[in-house]
């Protein structure tokens, strides 16, 4: 691996000389055994796919990659976006280009996906108790190509010392912080703090930073969930000073991480205060690192909601990924059934939202009022509708807004990337994303 790159140009490249066939199934049958670079080169457009159907918008997704960007470069935090949301290793190529410090990943899984595309800079947002994850990233990271872990507790240590008894590998990894009711992370500082000693004492480990997780203990943007997400971080900055007093950090260059899409703006008012660069306090220099990984994508459900941007009404982000779904049978009045279901569109955090309806994909769409996708099943959705108002047959076309990324990407191995997502046009495909889930 060149660990000049912050991910490998050649693996990106690399994905333009694969095959499409029958396995993607967002590929028109017309363009099975083509390679990706003769499918974009044929200028294929919207009206040349099935549905169901998952798009993503090249305006969007720039734009928002442009926005956070430019926001942590203005606030003097690092970004490591979330991986797990795309797995997408040409989306985080976008990112890393664009400033961010490394991929943060979520099991031993996608680690490995990172590392094959050549990603430099990798966090695990998690704890390593797996063996073989254990010697993975002990014969894997450098000094050059550093792998971070999080740990919540001296169980964990205890895991990695067995695992690693007898080597001279030494593993950087962040004490996690969480709260009750939250996921994983110690519950309260002082628990924290003993896993902190514990990896201070540990000759196969070095302590580099506090890590936590904001996001599961709320879910909502009102006085409540603020005062949550901001009580949590501020005992996070407590843990972080705690361990500079009792000189628990193994380093000279400390991370401070947290902050998902929702709540990254409150995570850097709370913990900007502890940045700096080492050379007034005679201590380790800190940094700040927050992980948003929806943000590229973004949505027309939960994160238009709740993330900062939307609710200050500064340049709100824009959704970047559509739902198309074909009506196969509208049985009764004002109920229509489409041929997409849990299996193609997310559904976790709000139904999928029937924005435009049209007699043909890539033909114009008038907007669709007062409509509702009611259930889901594996393969069909149920949309109620205005029968008095709104005229739906066999055959129209949906465009349906969608509601959280994290849960679209994993049901498609290709993405067909739009030039725009109007709902008027027909517009070209300019691009093809593969995920690796």
């Amino acid at each position: 691996m060149n660990t000049s790159e912050a991910i490998s140009a050649t693996a990106v490249a690399g994905l333009a000389d694969r095959r499409l066939d029958w396995r993607h199934k967002a590929i028109p049958s017309a363009a099975n055994g083509t390679t990706h670079a003769e499918f974009l080169a044929a200028k294929h457009t919207l009206a040349d796919f099935q549905t169901p159907l998952l798009t993503l918008d090249a305006q969007a997704l720039r734009a928002n990659a442009d926005r956070l960007a430019a926001w942590c470069t203005e606030h003097s935090v690092l970004l490591a976006p979330h991986g797990k949301t795309t797995m997408a290793p040409q989306l985080w190529s976008e990112q890393l280009h664009r400033g961010a410090w490394g991929i943060t990943l979520a099991n031993f899984a996608q680690l490995r996906v990172a590392r094959g595309f050549g990603v430099r800079n990798l966090q695990l947002a998690n704890s390593l108790t797996d063996p073989h994850a254990i010697e993975w990233v002990a014969g894997t990271a450098t000094a050059d190509a550093p792998i971070l872990s999080w740990v919540d507790s001296v169980g964990t240590v205890d895991v990695i010392n067995r695992t690693l008894a007898g080597s001279d590998a030494v593993l950087d990894v962040l004490v996690e912080l969480g709260a009750n009711g939250g996921r994983t992370g110690a519950r309260g500082v002082e628990a924290a703090m003993e896993a902190a000693r514990a990896i201070s004492a540990s000759p196969n480990l070095r302590l580099v930073g506090v890590s936590g997780y904001e996001g599961s203990l709320a879910h909502t943007a009102d006085d409540a969930g603020l005062a949550a997400v901001r009580g949590y971080l501020a005992r996070m900055r407590l843990l972080h000073e705690q361990l500079l007093a009792d000189g628990l950090y193994g380093t000279g260059s400390v991370i401070l991480t947290a902050g998902g899409s929702a709540y990254f703006d409150d995570v850097v008012e709370v913990l900007s205060p502890c940045i700096n660069d080492g050379a007034e306090t005679g201590g380790p220099a800190v940094d700040l690192m927050i992980r948003s990984g929806a943000y590229i994508i973004h949505d027309d459900g939960f994160y238009r909601g709740i993330s900062p941007f939307s609710r200050q009404g500064d340049q709100p982000f824009t959704a970047g990924m559509h739902g198309w779904a074909r009506v196969v049978s509208q049985p009764e009045p004002g109920l229509a059934i489409l041929d997409t279901g849990k299996r193609d569109l997310p559904f976790d955090e709000g139904l999928p939202e029937p924005q435009f309806l049209g007699p043909l994909l890539g033909g114009p769409m008038e907007p669709l009022v007062g409509a509702e996708i009611t259930s889901v099943n594996d393969q069909h959705s149920f949309m109620t509708f205005d029968a008095g108002t709104t005229t739906v047959r066999p055959g129209d076309v949906v465009r349906l807004g969608l509601s959280h990324p994290c849960t679209a990407f994993d049901k498609w191995t290709v993405i067909p990337v739009l030039a725009d997502s109007s709902p008027q046009g027909n517009p070209t495909v300019v691009d093809l994303i593969h995920t690796f889930f």
